[in-house]
């Protein structure tokens, strides 16, 4: 059953989509004919940056990575970065919670994956959860991921692989003005305005984002606690609802074609949005979690040379959370503000790119960075410093044969001495790539890991977490060959690879006996008597012996004829983890994972019809031995887009599309140790209405 609302913005939008049907996908090439509607083809080979450190053709860097344009992306009707990932990546998957969502790259969770935005660190986490929702979607222009380990370029915690979210900022039209509106069932609304400024070298670029959701839950009832027969209605949501505001300006100046300056912030507030609690009916809330975060950065680069430039960043990002009370308690009035956590990062980095030798390319750099955590709710106050040196060099030793050679030696306060090296060897022969690779990560002990000393009741339940000071740096070692068949209209690519990982660092759960109780209401004197007797264990962190995961990846894109494009991927990830000498699967690994996406596109005049449908299928997702594991699903997706190129200055792009076509939901109940992969709500109706004015 389809699922919308129906808000005056979206009777217009449907009177606007009334007129016809279709869309299509991955847009990078355009021509023009004797009419301004775009004809549009994949672009298979774009320029791609983050691979190699350097801008270069995707088909002549010898690492690969995935490109997701921004085009792509607005065909297949995706609005939020967390459908980007999960729809068109196969070995990248995500449930949600309460501020981010919990991100699985190869097996291996969002500690280990490294989030870049213009090839900057995102900091500000909860629970080592980086919130996407903090990175502004609209101003995407392609997203660049790498798989496997990257600490020779990225430093600490590129171990699983980089997501580098590359942004946009015009430089041909004088002004432009756009507004961009999507919306869909569960409250699901996303409103994002630019203005775009570019004259005599001077770029402006303002942004806001509005997004939105509602909480829901699939099956409303839930097992009571120690029974698997009976049950009790529950509004504890299986999607937790929110709001989102992001606020972004960012200035360009290039007083001469080989100098040029950059500086910009980004405001993001994100509130949830879950039901109060309530005396009838378990799973409420007394309040709502709730941060702000503001990132701000400088920068600039100099070219001496086509080949050879000077670059310099500086970036500040701070982040905070805590508890906004909607329901009066006994301790706290509704409005009132718990902070729990505040982070704040600053980086800088300073690379050189050079030409030294003929058909060669050498980056040198310097990164400085120091990470600062306060989190009341753990009790920490402490800081960590870091400093790095990285050299990276790649040659073409024969006329189809190019090596690379790169290491980064970091300095870092808790983790000390780490060098980190890569090397690749990439075989060209005509429309072949042959490529091998290793490379080196770490992954320092986060302060929370060290130093927390947390006392917390959630839903009545205690919660005692200790840090490890002990803690030693994880460290991994990734081999990884692939072959590759390239040419204008068909890509064909098949990665295998090994990712092993030593010291991995985990949370121990110890039982709570009469004499540990006494112990710890002595350390956390707070802990009410009647919170003491529901504790039942605590947690402190710990080195594991390892982790090992074996994984195949197998890419196609295809311009399949004039105006038929094909793109699919497939993921094997095998992902096992070593503690007390036992091998076990790691927790949320899935075994299979496939994308398709299938795109029409045919223009008429100054009108163009799209087309797409697309797809995610997945295998069963493993839990501990304590929890079910959650069944596999398949889900698809179709959206229409219609370009009107109205006259010079306006394009006018509506959308409609149905999102889960046949209506895949996971409608078990719920129960202690029921986890789930599948959070998606059923079949929804989908709309949109791009406006862009231009001069």
């Amino acid at each position: 059953m389809l699922d919308f609302i129906i808000m005056r913005k979206e009777v217009f939008l449907l009177a606007a989509l009334s007129c016809g049907s279709a869309a299509f996908a991955q847009v990078h090439k355009m021509e023009r004919r004797d009419t301004t509607a775009t004809i549009k083809t994949y672009d298979l080979n774009p320029v791609v940056v983050t691979g190699s450190g350097h801008h270069q053709r995707l088909k002549a860097t010898a690492t690969p990575v995935r490109v997701l344009s921004a085009q792509e992306m607005y065909e297949q009707g995706i609005s939020t970065l967390d459908a980007a990932l999960t729809r068109m990546m196969p070995q990248v998957s995500m449930s949600p919670s309460s501020m981010g969502s919990f991100l699985r790259m190869n097996g291996l969770g969002n500690k280990y994956i490294l989030i870049l935005v213009n090839g900057q660190k995102l900091s500000g986490d909860i629970s080592n959860n980086v919130d996407l929702n903090r990175i502004n979607f609209s101003r995407i222009k392609r997203i660049e991921v790498l798989d496997g380990a990257a600490s020779s370029l990225y430093g600490s915690d590129a171990i699983a692989g980089v997501i580098n979210i590359i942004t946009d900022q015009p430089t041909q039209q004088l002004v432009s003005v756009t507004n961009d509106t999507h919306v869909s069932g569960k409250g699901q609304l996303t409103e994002a305005v630019t203005l775009d400024i570019f004259t005599h070298g001077f770029g402006s670029y303002t942004s806001f984002t509005h997004d939105r959701a509602d909480s829901y839950r699939i099956n409303g009832l839930e097992y009571k606690k120690g029974s698997t027969t009976e049950t009790e209605p529950s509004i504890a949501p299986l999607f937790t609802g929110y709001r989102s505001n992001i606020v972004g300006q960012k200035f360009t100046y290039s007083p001469t074609n080989k100098l040029a300056f950059n500086a910009g912030f980004d405001y993001s507030y994100k509130i949830t949005d879950r039901p109060n609690s309530r005396t009838d009916i378990q799973g409420g809330t007394d309040y709502e979690m709730r941060y702000k975060g503001v990132r701000w950065n400088a920068g600039g680069i100099y070219k001496f040379t086509p080949k050879n430039s000077l670059q310099a960043a500086f970036t500040s990002d701070r982040f905070s959370y805590g508890k906004e009370y909607d329901v009066e308690t006994k301790t706290n009035k509704v409005g009132d503000f718990v902070r729990s956590k505040q982070q704040h990062a600053y980086e800088g980095d300073l690379k050189g790119i050079l030409g030294l030798m003929k058909n060669s390319t050498t980056i040198v750099g310097a990164n400085w960075r120091t990470d600062q955590l306060n989190a009341t709710s753990g009790s920490i106050d402490e800081s960590v410093h870091q400093f790095a040196l990285y050299g990276q060099h790649e040659h073409q030793l024969l006329r189809h044969l190019t090596a690379t050679v790169g290491a980064r030696y970091t300095d870092h306060q808790t983790a000390g001495s780490q060098l980190t090296p890569k090397a690749t060897l990439m075989f060209s022969p005509g429309a072949f790539n042959f490529r091998a690779t290793y490379s080196a990560g770490f992954r320092a002990p986060g302060l929370d890991e060290l130093y927390y000393h947390y006392y917390n009741v959630n839903r009545g339940k205690p919660q005692i977490i200790f840090g490890n000071q002990g803690l030693k740096p994880e460290k991994s070692n990734y081999f990884a060959l692939n072959a590759e068949y390239h040419t204008d209209m068909l890509v064909v690519s098949v990665t295998g690879y090994i990712n092993r990982i030593n010291n991995m660092v985990v949370r121990q759960d110890v039982p709570v006996d009469e004499a540990t109780l006494a112990h710890l209401q002595q350390e956390f004197p707070e802990m009410k008597p009647e919170e003491a007797e529901k504790l039942e264990r605590y947690s402190f962190y710990r080195n594991s012996d390892k982790g090992d995961v074996k994984g195949m990846q197998v890419n196609i894109s295809a311009n399949l004829f004039r105006g038929f494009n094909l793109s699919a991927n497939y993921a094997y990830a095998y992902a096992r983890t070593q503690s007390d000498g036992k091998w076990s699967t790691l927790e949320r690994s899935i075994r299979n994972a496939a994308t398709v996406a299938l795109n029409y596109h045919h223009a008429w005049g100054r009108y163009a019809l799209n087309a797409n449908l697309n797809g995610r299928f997945q295998s069963k997702t493993y839990y501990t031995a304590t929890h079910e594991n959650a069944p596999g699903y398949g889900v698809l997706n179709f959206n229409t887009t219609h370009t009107f190129d109205c006259t010079k200055w306006a394009l006018i792009e509506p959308s409609i599309g149905i999102d889960n076509i046949f209506d895949k939901t996971d409608n078990r109940i719920d129960s202690s140790t029921r986890k789930f992969a599948l959070y998606n709500p059923g079949r929804m109706l989908t709309v949109g209405l791009k406006v862009k004015f231009k001069k």
